[in-house]
């Protein structure tokens, strides 16, 4: 190493250390290295040199490449972090984001869900499912779930480092708490609810794949995902009458407008509207 290096003048390094400063999840640490080195190599200039008619052109070939806005929009965060925080360049007022479609979330009926739950012959993967849908859990969420984050008194759930870093609050379902009581019974505060067979956390590719496996034997045709057992969990609690800003809090949301996509899969009001003909 010549004398004239220093790593703390190192971009990418600074970036590495600014993430991690700001506590970013380690899945966006990942995502935005990930995007940030392959604009850097599509660009083939020094980050410095870097205009905004590059990041246009990288963006442009993702869009080339059948990328979702989704996609878009953690690349665009991605760079701007990047070029705004750590490199200090202010070029992307002229850089459009993606617009993101307003897609319908895939909702299951109380009865699909009971057929779904019904196809899961293991204790464990059962109550995982089950939790998932009576308590509006991410897959992230309910493998992250210890003991010591129940309160069955309360009928209560506490969620820590949810999605943004937050905690919140959601409840448990009275039909489930008697379950988990003795599921639990044996293990010790700190421990997952859900452990793998080899000790430890159980990854959320395993959850995925217990739902995936359970949707197919339930015989259910609809294109749906572990998320749609908490969209479920939402729209049936909007149905039963709960005000839409407790499933906000329920949820997590930090904005009302991301819970009320579910005033359009609910079907309290749309039942009663009678058609002309």
């Amino acid at each position: 190493m010549n004398g004239n290096y220093y790593p703390s003048k190192d971009p990418v390094y600074q970036l590495k250390q600014e993430m991690k400063l700001r506590h970013f999840s380690p899945r966006t640490v990942e995502s935005y290295l990930y995007y940030i080195t392959a604009a850097l190599k599509f660009a083939n200039k020094n980050p410095r040199n870097i205009n905004a008619q590059d990041l246009r052109n990288y963006l442009e070939k993702l869009v080339d490449d059948s990328k979702s806005a989704s996609t878009l929009n953690t690349a665009y965060s991605a760079l701007r972090f990047y070029f705004e925080k750590i490199l200090r360049r202010r070029f992307f007022a002229n850089i459009p984001r993606a617009k993101k479609p307003k897609k319908i979330p895939e909702v299951f009926t109380k009865e699909e869900i009971r057929k779904i739950l019904g196809t899961i012959l293991s204790v464990k993967h059962k109550l995982m499912m089950g939790l998932m849908y009576s308590s509006g859990l991410r897959v992230s969420e309910v493998v992250s779930v210890k003991v010591k984050n129940f309160d069955f008194d309360g009928k209560l759930l506490f969620i820590r480092g949810a999605k943004g870093a937050k905690d919140r609050t959601t409840i448990l379902s009275e039909k489930i708490i008697n379950v988990l009581r003795k599921y639990v019974k044996n293990k010790n505060a700190d421990n997952y609810v859900f452990e793998s067979d080899r000790g430890g956390k159980l990854t959320e590719r395993t959850a995925q794949k217990v739902f995936a496996e359970a949707l197919k034997n339930s015989g259910i045709k609809k294109c749906a995902s572990c998320h749609s057992l908490r969209h479920s969990f939402a729209t049936h609690l909007l149905e039963g009458g709960t005000d839409i800003r407790y499933i906000q809090t329920l949820l997590g949301h930090a904005k009302l407008e991301t819970t009320q996509i579910y005033t359009k899969v609910a079907n309290n009001n749309l039942q009663n509207i009678k058609s002309p003909l």
